[in-house]
């Protein structure tokens, strides 16, 4: 039997962020053709991933992450509900780093005509985890390979520079616009954040663009082709 995917996104109070991850998920529907696909959640909105991964009992089932980066809630939330499950149950790595996702950023990038003198600054929810910071260290790498100005990294939370403070190094270094490159899946809290953080320009959250539909069903299959 083809496994479940269970696509565990975070969860968020804005209907906006809702409706963007929502989107993600009917995409994936769409993209996997036959392939059950159930939200879960980790924080906010139910029901919990734990939940979810039960209530397929002895069914095999792919938890995808609909997060950018490694961090709490992949290594605590998504591998204590992969142990406790009752069928074969894997996790994946989360959504970023990855080329698709590059791509997008490169794109809303692109569309402000980036120019000499710009800087771009990824900015990213953050995590205590050291191993988020690597991530976006990545995925900003990734990035730089695909746009002519430099790319820095700044954090709304946990260890690294706060995107604020990247903004004005970046002025400091002598970039005369500053674009902060939304690393953030959907609009909330931490998209707000980046929105206030005092870049020139802001770019959109990644979802629901189809791109990390894409990344997800990749993330899928690449679990199915190592169990099957």
């Amino acid at each position: 039997m083809t496994p479940v995917l269970v696509a565990c996104s975070h969860g968020t109070s804005s209907p906006d962020g809702r409706a963007a991850i929502s989107a993600v998920v009917d995409r994936v529907r769409v993209l996997l053709g036959g392939v059950r696909v159930e939200p879960a959640f980790v924080d906010v909105q139910t029901p919990e991933v734990d939940d979810v991964v039960q209530s397929l009992g002895d069914a095999a089932s792919v938890v995808v992450p609909l997060l950018l980066s490694t961090g709490f809630h992949t290594n605590v939330d998504i591998a204590r509900a992969v142990r406790e499950a009752r069928g074969t149950c894997v996790a994946t790595p989360a959504l970023g780093p990855h080329p698709l996702l590059a791509d997008l950023l490169a794109r809303r990038i692109e569309s402000f005509s980036p120019r000499e003198g710009d800087a771009v600054v990824l900015a990213a929810a953050g995590s205590t985890n050291p191993a988020a910071a690597v991530d976006v260290a990545a995925m900003a790498e990734l990035l730089s390979e695909r746009i002519r100005v430099p790319v820095s990294t700044g954090f709304a939370a946990g260890a690294g520079v706060r995107i604020g403070d990247a903004v004005e190094q970046a002025r400091a270094g002598g970039a005369q616009r500053v674009i902060a490159a939304s690393y953030v899946l959907a609009p909330g809290f931490f998209a707000d954040l980046i929105a206030s953080a005092g870049a020139d320009i802001v770019t959109e959250p990644l979802a629901p663009d189809d791109a990390v539909a894409a990344v997800v069903v990749d993330r899928y299959r690449a679990a199915v082709g190592a169990l099957l």
